[in-house]
């Protein structure tokens, strides 16, 4: 598989060349420029471990996962995230956060093909206030879109879905805490494939140090009702900041292990991101 050594070379390639963020002020001398580089670094850190930040962002997700059917299958998924906040007024962002999933599945079964090609493309609309509650409670609210763009039947849901999503979470001290849901129920799509009706909950928890490395464990658990079949991946991750010339990054790597899946679902995973930024 070309594009998981592809994608991974790129990621190493950009890190072996970058500065970390909280090391430029060692080398800089000692003028006013320091603080405001150790600030913007922090803020960059603290906004990114926020889904619906105000901060344009890609990141390139590569997940491997193993163990996959009678044929100990690996199946790779590059998914390309964009994350645009759009300002509405004085007090209301909408953030545009869309999931575009590139796939290169080994056949899991004696009789079952390989499949390579786009999946299905999710897209979520949040719409949140600028600022948090007197409690300090960040959230956003609207709808989610699932679109049928799959490139092979093999790699994608053949509907239409639509539904709600909110996430809600709140950041104090380094440590930031929320979940992350949504519900899709197909409305549309090709008649003979099975009707989608699946709840995403995705609680979250991470903690950034003062040298902006963050470390987090979150779950992305769907529940599929029509299967009554949980999928449930636990991932425990690592990510530093860090800048490529004027372009700020984030390398992010880590694990999971399924506590639940399908039958012939996944054992375990590797993830790496690497996430372009994009501050105002």
């Amino acid at each position: 598989m070309n594009a998981p050594a592809s994608t991974l070379a790129l990621a190493l390639a950009l890190f072996a060349g970058a500065t970390p963020l909280h090391a430029q002020t060692t080398h800089q001398n000692a003028n006013q420029s320091a603080p405001e580089t150790t600030d913007e670094a922090a803020k960059l850190a603290k906004e990114l471990s926020n889904p619906i930040s105000s901060l344009i962002s890609v990141p390139l997700q590569s997940n491997w996962d193993f163990g996959i059917g009678p044929n100990d299958a690996t199946r790779y998924t590059l998914n390309v995230q964009p994350v645009i906040p759009i300002s509405l007024s004085a007090d209301l962002n909408l953030i545009v956060r869309t999931i575009m999933p590139v796939i290169d599945a080994e056949s899991p079964a004696p009789g079952v093909d390989s499949a390579s090609g786009l999946g299905d493309i999710t897209q979520s609309f949040f719409f949140s206030p600028k600022k948090p509650t007197d409690g300090g409670w960040i959230w956003g609210a609207g709808p989610a879109l699932l679109y049928p763009t799959a490139s092979d039947e093999l790699l994608g849901s053949g509907k239409w879905c639509a539904g709600p999503t909110a996430v809600f979470l709140k950041q104090e001290s380094g440590w930031t805490v929320g979940v992350l849901a949504n519900q899709l129920w197909s409305f549309a799509g090709e008649g003979y494939r099975s009707e989608v009706n699946a709840t995403f909950i995705q609680p979250f928890v991470s903690y950034t140090t003062k040298t902006h490395t963050t470390f987090a464990l979150n779950t992305e658990s769907t529940y599929d009702w029509t299967q009554q079949q949980w999928t449930v991946p636990l991932n425990l991750m690592v990510s530093q900041l860090f800048k490529v010339g004027e372009l700020p990054m984030q390398l992010t790597v880590g694990g999971r292990y399924y506590a639940d899946a399908p039958s012939g679902g996944p054992d375990w995973g590797l993830r790496a991101v690497l996430t372009f930024l994009f501050p105002k």
